[in-house]
């Protein structure tokens, strides 16, 4: 799935009215991640409904086929025309290293972080080593932790270009964490620390694999661990998958706090995503800037994704949040709006993926008179982009006065009488940037995006799924 950028920019539109939509979104990126991971490692096939269809998901796919499971689509009997049904053969184990012409297994991440720092623990399970690699952006996303962290378990790690980032060649080594820790006791776990301070996947990718080593996994991270609900996802994935992993003690300090993983192999069975809710921050953002009501179907009453926390950030901003259950008991999460927000100062440090939204609407509120500042989120200096420093050129590009701190943002209230002004942004390949940038169009008559292509890697067809969203006004 290609997201080669067109030479043409994208227009963004602005809202003629006010909104009066309701959105069905495709499956959670994150939730998908991590539920072809755990099918392609179970005892049994599973089927995964609702499963996002992306460049990211399909990077995964890709990737898990050359360490030995398999996929098929299959009719969704349910008529419902959502994401496709897969079916996931897991792989046998030691997983088979699938090589290519050169005699050697090659994965390519794309840009998916998922995929680079999910699917190395897994190839030091492997039969032979795997060279992992990616987009030029990939290169300069920080990997080190994780592959620390596999060379301390015994695994090969051998870097091919500059250390701590791809390209790397990753394998079981001396076969280290395909052997109990201690011969002795067979049943201890084996042990090692991440400094998971730079992403929360440092610490989710060596939980997804811990329950497959002998005595399973305790993972001690040596800092504090950023967006903390991921953590939380992946451990909620093993646990309905019936794998037991043990919690620290949420008092517990940064440091001395460790997720042991039992070992074992996860069910297989029928899983069901649950939409993006991440995703879903852009189209709820609408309502606030333009006015009116959007809402998003199949809202999960109970949740580990981020995006839930659009529930008290969209009122912070000027907004307010309603609820209702539909006929079919599903509920439906609608923001409503008046075109007039409000700065926040909120700390993101937990979902700091919603901060591009967060902050394409306090660039919006600027221009009405108010302040914002985001903090906890120096970590989103190592997403797909440095998205403090792509965030902050952007907003100043157009007018804005947006500022970096050491942890986050600062966007300052303009004069009175100024403007935002029209220009083209920049995505730097990061499809969060371009939908900052569709946000900002909305209330900036003359945006123009020079790679909404990009969106691509989390949410197919957004142009489309964006126009529709803008033509559901009301009074229409």
């Amino acid at each position: 799935m290609s997201t080669a950028p067109s030479t043409i920019p994208w227009r963004a539109p602005t809202a003629a009215g006010p909104l009066d939509a309701v959105v069905e979104l495709p499956g959670s990126k994150s939730l998908t991640a991590r539920a072809l991971v755990v099918a392609a490692v179970a005892q049994a096939p599973t089927t995964l409904r609702g499963a996002l269809s992306s460049r990211d998901t399909e990077l995964m796919r890709a990737a898990l086929t050359t360490l030995g499971a398999r996929f098929e689509e299959l009719p969704d009997d349910a008529g419902s025309g959502a994401d496709a049904v897969l079916r996931v053969t897991p792989a046998p184990r030691p997983f088979p290293a699938r090589a290519d012409a050169d005699g050697v297994a090659h994965i390519d991440c794309g840009l998916a972080g998922t995929v680079m720092r999910f699917i190395p623990p897994l190839a030091a399970l492997a039969d032979a080593p795997v060279v992992f690699d990616g987009d030029a952006a990939a290169r300069r996303r920080p990997l080190a932790p994780l592959l620390d962290a596999l060379a301390a378990l015994g695994a090969e790690v051998s870097y091919l270009g500059d250390p701590g980032f791809l390209p790397v060649r990753v394998g079981p080594g001396g076969g280290g964490p395909l052997c109990p820790a201690d011969p002795a006791r067979p049943e201890a776990p084996h042990r090692v620390s991440v400094d998971a301070s730079g992403s929360s996947q440092f610490l989710s990718a060596l939980l997804l694999a811990g329950c497959l080593l002998p005595g399973g996994l305790a993972v001690t991270p040596t800092g504090p661990v950023p967006s903390l609900p991921h953590v939380a996802m992946t451990v909620e994935f093993l646990r309905e998958r019936g794998i037991t992993v043990d919690e620290p003690d949420a008092d517990a300090p940064a440091g001395a706090r460790t997720w042991t993983v039992h070992p074992g192999a996860p069910r297989g069975g029928t899983l069901v995503i649950e939409p993006d809710l991440s995703n879903a921050g852009p189209f709820l953002a609408a309502a606030l800037v333009a006015g009116g009501r959007v809402g998003v179907r199949h809202w999960p009453a109970h949740t580990t994704q981020a995006g839930d926390a659009w529930r008290w950030l969209l009122p912070g901003l000027g907004g307010a949040v309603e609820q209702a259950r539909e006929a079919d008991g599903s509920l439906t999460l609608t923001a409503v709006g008046t075109g007039k927000l409000h700065g926040i100062d909120a700390d993101l440090s937990a979902v700091g993926e919603l901060t591009p939204t967060v902050a394409a609407l306090a660039a919006l509120a600027s221009a009405q008179g108010h302040a914002s500042r985001l903090r906890g989120i120096g970590h989103l200096r190592g997403h797909e982009t440095d998205r403090l420093a792509a965030l902050t050129t952007e907003i100043n590009r157009i007018g804005g006065s947006a500022s970096e701190t050491a942890d986050g943002l600062e966007i300052a209230a303009l004069p009175a009488g100024a403007r935002l002004h029209p220009a083209r942004l920049r995505t730097y390949a990061d499809h969060r940037m371009a939908t900052f940038a569709a946000v900002v169009g909305l209330g900036v008559p003359g945006i123009e995006v020079d790679d909404i292509a990009c969106t691509a890697k989390t949410l197919p067809d957004f142009p489309a799924l964006w126009a529709k969203l803008l033509a559901d006004r009301e009074g229409r």
